[in-house]
């Protein structure tokens, strides 16, 4: 192989150092990585102390099953994030598929269950008809809630021009907007952490700085197989002993460090 083919000429690599000046470099980078950590942490918690808006309007939407009031789209969970995708007339590449950017996102969308295990929902909201949403939804592999907005959700909203996620909460039958994440920011969008931070009552671990009252259980424990969450279930004996001993790992190793 002609080791000049695979570099572009206009391309100038860095020093190309020893393993160990490598980890020396890794480690300055990583002190700014850890920083940049803790911001986000500081801002999570920021996030959580969000005035609420009560959310008058009687939304509604066509889903699977006929039609349906936002308060529906929680399925009978707490918390809901609503991302506005553009699939519809007018939008390049209907009626075969939605926007590309909305879709490389749907692409990256973690897998529903350990959201759930959070009590909070994810769904997807369209002008599309759902006949076109489950064509696309089956063509393209997605599989979370898809719904069509029959009313001005989307322009109250401020997703009618662009795409957002909306994130809501609800006590009893009311329902509170809580924050709302859109441009940019929803490229970070798509792991099980990256939903829960923008939620109202966050991962809901007792490590985050959160309001008294907050639901919270300890990190780790929670955690199953996609395919083994049970409402109510007490965290497995053997993964709890497994876990604390990682953690106590890291402790351990943190201090170490801190010395």
């Amino acid at each position: 192989m002609d080791a000049k083919k695979d570099v572009p000429r206009a391309f100038r690599t860095p020093p190309i150092v020893s393993p160990e000046a490598w980890a020396a470099a890794r480690e300055q980078m990583l002190v700014k990585e850890k920083a940049l950590m803790r911001a986000r942490d500081t801002l999570t918690a920021e996030r959580r102390r969000m005035p609420w808006m009560a959310v008058e309007k009687a939304y509604e939407f066509e889903g699977p099953k006929g039609r349906v009031g936002l308060i529906d789209l929680f399925e009978g969970r707490r918390q809901l994030i609503v991302y506005r995708a553009f699939f519809e007339p007018g939008v390049f590449g209907w009626p075969e598929h939605a926007c590309r950017g909305c879709s490389l996102g749907a692409d990256q969308v973690a897998h529903l269950a350990h959201l759930n295990a959070r009590d909070t929902t994810l769904a997807y909201a369209s002008r599309a008809p759902q006949s076109d949403i489950e064509r696309v939804k089956a063509r393209m592999g997605w599989e979370m809630p898809w719904y069509t907005i029959a009313d001005s959700f989307d322009v109250d909203f401020g997703v009618s021009e662009w795409h957002g996620h909306n994130a809501f909460i609800r006590d009893g039958g009311k329902v509170f907007r809580t924050y709302f994440i859109n441009e940019r920011g929803d490229e970070a969008m798509g792991t099980t952490w990256s939903y829960l931070d923008m939620t109202a009552l966050g991962r809901q671990e007792i490590w985050e700085d959160s309001p008294a009252g907050y639901p919270q259980t300890p990190p780790y424990k929670w955690w199953n197989w996609h395919d083994s969450y049970e409402a109510g279930a007490a965290p497995d004996a053997k993964w709890v002993e497994v876990s604390e001993a990682k953690e106590a790992t890291f402790q351990k190793r943190n201090a170490g460090s801190k010395g």
